[in-house]
Order: structure tokens, then sequence, then C-alpha cells
């Protein structure tokens, strides 16, 4: 009889968000921590990236979640022990990066001393042997994350070049596991491109601002912050010292990235000010959407919506004029225009915003389009400096992220 030969389920989902890590193998280590439900979700987020990921199990991991529901989620073999070198240095040869998620005090502390008595330790320990990324992401209560010999452990990884920690979440007595999103960002970030902006300082603007007529109504736009948020999140994982100035934005802020609220276009003109009088910083990064226009007259308390009202509307200052003036470094800029898809155009009102407006980067894209740019996980844009213009079709806002700071760290460095 004939046996039918049917994909592994995880094709299913290989690639389907984006080609990220095409021919790349991510080492997955888990550990004993409650925290493990979770890995599940990294490592189908890391497949849909299209990466092949291979888990490793430490002994006590395997009590908590079955090392078949892993291989399940992976269509890999999961590695439970090693025997010979057929295993950990054959893993750390092949791989990419590896990621520890969940990584328990116990597991960070052995890695630190250099001791490789459990498979994901050893394979840990041959991953830094080969000088390849290394991503921790710890989960454990509060007591053991704010231990000082944990504490130098953790140090002490963190001062490796090849290494990134995702800062845990501190609530409820707990350091607990960082959300997805962000692990697969430093996965990403990590794998791709490493600690390459390591002692650069980015000053990152997000999101919009609101421009108040009364006590309830104001102006505003689409913007949800998630184009800054993406490069404040990228150039932190790549080894960048980060202040992000945000307004009112509808996407999660990570908690690990130094922030600062305003509301209005005034708020965050003197806020930018402020930073770059008393933080010297490398470069600026002005993906926020300010309003253009506010009310010249605000009125207090609630307007009676019962009769019309005629209102004058003035123009915001210009933030990035405003600022070029007085700071010397690197300004990258954002023109979103309205041009239904007429590249040309779309180009020259890039290049005028350039010279107009003293940046070094503009960053354009055309917003007449419902699928990408406002609100959407997506953009298409066009990265034009004096020297050159790089076309981005349509992709994740983090691999636009991405290309910007690449672009970012070359004109620093000439």
């Amino acid at each position: 009889m004939k046996r039918l030969s049917l994909p592994h389920p995880v094709e299913e989902i290989k690639g389907s968000y984006f080609n990220i890590y095409e021919g790349k193998t991510i080492i997955f280590g888990l550990t004993s921590s409650a925290a493990i439900y979770k890995s599940i979700d990294v490592m189908r987020e890391l497949i849909r990236r299209n990466a092949k990921v291979i888990a490793v199990m430490s002994e006590e991991a395997t009590k908590l979640i079955s090392p078949l529901l892993i291989e399940w989620a992976t269509g890999e073999s999961v590695f439970t022990e090693f025997g010979g070198e057929v295993g950990h240095i054959s893993l750390g040869r092949i791989a990419s990066s590896m990621i520890i998620c969940p990584a328990t005090a116990n597991t960070i502390a052995k890695i630190a001393a250099g001791i490789g008595d459990t498979p994901v330790t050893l394979a840990a320990l041959s991953i830094l042997g080969f000088n390849k990324p290394l991503i921790i992401v710890p989960a454990m209560h509060y007591s053991l994350w704010s231990s000082p010999t944990f504490r130098d452990s953790l140090n002490k990884l963190m001062k490796y070049s090849n290494v990134v920690v995702v800062p845990p979440n501190i609530k409820e007595g707990k350091a607990k596991i960082a959300n997805v999103e962000d692990i697969v960002a430093a996965a990403e970030a990590a794998t791709l491109r490493g600690k390459d902006l390591d002692g650069i300082r980015i000053l990152v603007t997000a999101g919009p601002s609101r421009e108040y007529l009364d006590g309830v109504r104001f102006l505003s736009n689409p913007s949800t912050g998630k184009m800054g948020i993406a490069i404040a999140r990228e150039a932190y994982f790549r080894g960048a010292n980060v202040t992000l100035i945000h307004g009112p934005v509808t996407t999660p802020i990570p908690h690990y990235i130094r922030t600062i609220s305003v509301m209005s276009a005034e708020d965050m003109l003197k806020a930018v000010f402020n930073e770059i009088k008393t933080h010297k910083y490398d470069a600026i990064i002005m993906a926020a959407a300010p309003t253009d226009f506010k009310f010249k007259n605000i009125i207090e308390g609630k307007l009676d919506s019962s009769r019309g009202i005629n209102v004058t509307l003035i123009p915001n200052p210009k933030i990035s004029l405003e600022i070029r003036k007085y700071f010397k470094g690197l300004i990258v800029g954002f023109s979103a225009e309205y041009v239904k898809g007429d590249k040309k155009l779309l180009k020259e009102l890039a290049l005028r915003k350039l010279y107009e407006r003293g940046f070094d980067i503009v960053i354009a894209n055309d917003i007449s389009r419902r699928d990408i740019g406002f609100a959407s996980d997506f953009n298409e844009v066009l990265i034009i400096s004096e020297e050159e213009v790089i076309e981005i079709p349509k992709a994740p806002k983090s691999i636009i992220a991405r290309v910007i700071l690449d672009k970012v760290k070359v004109m620093l460095h000439n």
C-alpha cells in the first residue's frame, strides 16, 4: 500500500508574515520556568518570518512542556540531550543565532560561569564560542532578578558584544517574560545586525499631536506611532542609547526605552529642544506626525454642540526647521505625501524637504494608499539622501526601521 507523504503543518505558516530569515537557523533553548508556555508563540512568529527553529530543552523543561509539542510547533527534532560532536558543536556551527526563552536565573548564572551541564547551557557556550548572537529572555521571581550575585552574572554576559538581553516586565513581584513582539524584535536585530549601533545616541520622535479646541475636542491625524516605536526598538536592541519622545500613541511603548510623553506640537518642540540642550545625540529621527495646524483660540470647558461655530486655524511651528538651527548632528525627516501612486512626484516633494529643512535623510511615503502607512504594520518608502535614493517595496515597519538605521549608521561613520 502506498503511503502518503504529507508536508508538516509548520509549512503552512513558514514565511507567511515575511521572508526575513531566509536561510537562517535559530537554536531555541527552553528552560524550567512557568513562562515556558509563551515559547511556542515566539517560535511560531520566528517561523512566520521564515526561520528554521531547532529546539534544545533542559531536563527540567521537559517536565513542564512535552518535547512532542515543541517538535510539532517547530517541525524539527528536539534535542533533550547531546552525545559527542553531533550535538552542541554541530548546532553551534549551523546556527545563525540562539535564543533562550525563557531563561531562568540558574541558567543565566551557569552560562556566565562557563558551566555547560544542561543541553541549553552547553549549546549557549558553543554559540558564544562561535561568536554568534545569543538572545537571553529572562523570567523569574523579582527576588532572584534583584539578587546582587545574579545581577553580576547578567551584567557579565551583557558586556559581550554578541549577547542581547530582552528586559522583563517588572510587575506583581516578578520579572515577567517580555512581550512576544519585543522578543521577536530582539531576535531579528541581534541575528541580522548585532550590536552595530553600540555607543550611538539616538533621539526618536513618534506619533501624532493633539491640538485642543476645548476641553474635549481636538485636531489630530491617524498616526499610531508604529514607525517611530519600531525604529526606537530596533536601535535599542542594536546597542544604541535611545530616547523616544512621543505624542498620544495607540501602539504599546517598550518599557525598557527611555520615553518622554507630550501632547501638542509645541510640547514636542520643547521636549526635543530640552533633550538636545541637556544631552548629546548623534542623530535625531523625526518619525512623529505632529499636526500642522492648531486652533487660534482654545475654549475653556466644553462647547455647546447645539449650535455651529467658526474657528480659525493657525500654523504650528515646523519642529524640524527649529531644531536644525541648533542641532548640528544627523537629522532624519519624514515626508508623508498624498500623491496617488506618483513616485516621481513623491521623490520631488521629498527632495524639496531634504534641502529646505536641512535633513540629511528623508523617508518618503504615499499616504493615499490604505494598505500602508498610518495605522498599518506595513509601509512602502523611499529613503532619500544627497547620495542616493533607496526604494523599499511594501514591507513590515520593522524591516523599514532596520534599513533606515543601516543608512544612519553609514552616514554617521562617514
